[in-house]
């Protein structure tokens, strides 16, 4: 046989490598340095998550903590990606965080780790492709006079999630195409809606307001504790960068790609989600009217103000198509951590999540579980707009502690800790502290009261904080099914596929 139809090297070594941490391989590596950090890049998507949460940064602080918040916790995220992206190269699976915590500290920690992890990105996925029904419900309302109701919002959620469904079954190639046109989508989109946010407006706010106006209109007194809860718009944004690490067997030369894609994804969002909020905020034109707009979308209606309903449609559908590449990187990064954690026995039904197509090697039935799951914690959003709040709550409180505990567990016990070809040398625990002291304080900010009650100090469903709810409905899932099958969790040894290695080598 031709040398043209042998596997690149990397791939035998890549390969090799997963079969002496305990597994077989089965998927295909047809991904490449820059689709690995391109798929963390469009879970980060600053256009989908500094978009969203703009609403709730104008009343937690304003425009002075969401600038400066952005530049602190954009920073400290930078701490928890070199120190993660560390122990991603030396475990480089799809389980990426679980298998991280269980080398390290055993069975239980990856399991509480796993089920932690894979919360989070099944409400990652609800809370990113829900946020998009709703930008998509705001410019169906601008352009036909749509009324987007809880119900017809469902109805695009839904259309939203079987798409993304369709378009992760065709395998991890058009996944990786689809993530590089992200990138350069992301970047161009930043640039257009600054720009013309820059150009066409008569009227901008001045420099003083962007960067020190501070607005508190959470009905709590203490300037600091708006300030602290207001940093979650940026520590919400900055989420989903495991996704490198959960698409590290589809990666050549995973070990120093994947964390590679971690650190980088982090870097080109600080810098792009900056620029996006800068000038964005420079262009509010009438600060109530755009925290009580009727599109329900702040910043559809700051496009609105600034450009006219014909400027703010383009802009808007320019944050739509971000979000749904968001989204889409999203249900891969979940399916392979629903595929990791059946391969280790810890979900019932392991049998069918672990099942590949034979022609893409993707994980079809795995892909389908994400997004019916994700359905699932969408439909309270029916009943109360409060429960999209607690449908991101499942994401963020979810996936941020988990992403400390393999770096706990890395310090903890780094005798037994051999660094992979990225490392971060004699930095490793002093980074690894900081990020886990960080996760520590932003853990308990996502479990603080983010609205005072009204006079009277009775807490309603509208006022009520559902992270820690959410927190311990996740935790005490994962003990009830300890008790129940967490015996037959394992990371199994397993032997060469020689057939799978045998139709590698036909199709590279």
């Amino acid at each position: 046989m031709s040398s043209t139809h042998q596997p690149p090297p990397d791939v035998h070594a890549d390969d090799e490598h997963l079969r002496d941490l305990g597994y077989k391989p089965q998927l295909f590596r047809r991904m490449g340095a820059f689709g690995n950090a391109a798929v963390s890049f469009s879970v980060i998507s600053v256009l989908t998550g500094c978009m969203t949460m703009y609403g709730y940064g104008l009343s937690t602080g304003g425009p002075a903590v969401m600038i400066w918040g952005w530049i602190v916790v954009g920073g400290m995220v930078v701490f928890v990606g070199a120190a993660l992206a560390e122990v991603t190269s030396a475990y480089p699976t799809s389980g990426a965080l679980f298998f991280m915590a269980d080398r390290l500290g055993g069975k239980r920690w990856g399991w509480y780790t796993g089920w932690l992890n894979l919360l989070g990105l099944l409400g990652g996925i609800a809370s990113i492709d829900y946020g998009c029904a709703q930008f998509t419900g705001a410019f169906l309302g601008l352009q036909y006079g749509f009324e987007p109701t809880p119900a017809k919002t469902m109805w695009i959620f839904l259309g939203i999630l079987v798409l993304h469904a369709v378009l992760n079954l065709f395998g991890v190639r058009l996944v990786a195409v689809l993530n590089a046109v992200s990138v350069w989508w992301h970047l161009a989109g930043v640039a257009v809606i600054v720009a013309a946010l820059t150009i066409t407006p008569s009227h901008h706010q001045s420099p003083d307001f962007v960067f020190t106006e501070f607005v508190n209109g959470t009905g709590w007194s203490s300037s600091w504790y708006v300030v602290a809860i207001g940093l979650l718009v940026a520590q919400y944004t900055f989420s989903g960068y495991d996704a490198s690490a959960h698409l590290s067997e589809e990666t050549t030369h995973a070990s120093v790609a994947a964390p590679r894609g971690i650190v980088r994804s982090i870097v080109w969002s600080c810098a792009a989600g900056l620029v996006l909020l800068v000038g964005v905020t420079f262009a509010i034109q009438d600060y109530t009217g755009t925290q009580n707009t009727g599109t329900g979308v702040p910043p559809a209606q700051i496009f609105i103000d600034a450009l006219g309903p014909g400027g703010a449609k383009v802009l808007l559908l320019v944050v739509i198509v971000a979000q749904l590449f968001c989204g889409n990187a999203e249900t891969a990064a979940c399916s392979r951590m629903v595929f990791a954690f059946s391969r280790d026995g810890a979900l019932p039904g392991q049998r069918w999540w672990t099942r590949t197509d034979n022609a893409s090697r993707t994980p079809r039935a795995a892909v389908w579980l994400s997004v019916t799951v994700a359905a699932i914690l969408a439909l309270p959003s029916l009943y109360s707009p409060t429960a999209f709040g607690a449908v991101v709550a499942i994401n963020v409180i979810g996936i941020t502690p988990a992403y400390a505990i393999p770096i706990y567990l890395r310090i903890r016990y780094r005798d037994r800790f051999a660094p992979g070809p990225w490392n971060l040398g004699r930095w490793s625990i002093p980074i690894g502290t900081i990020a886990v002291a960080w996760v520590a304080v932003v853990t308990v900010l996502f479990c603080l009261p983010q609205s005072k009650p009204a006079s009277g100090g009775v807490v309603t469903v509208d006022t009520f904080n559902y992270a820690p709810i959410a927190l311990a409905a996740a935790l005490l899932l994962a003990a009830i099914w300890w008790r129940i099958t967490g015996r037959d969790y394992k990371v199994p040894a397993v032997a060469a596929d020689k057939e799978l290695s045998k139709i590698q080598q036909e199709i590279v």
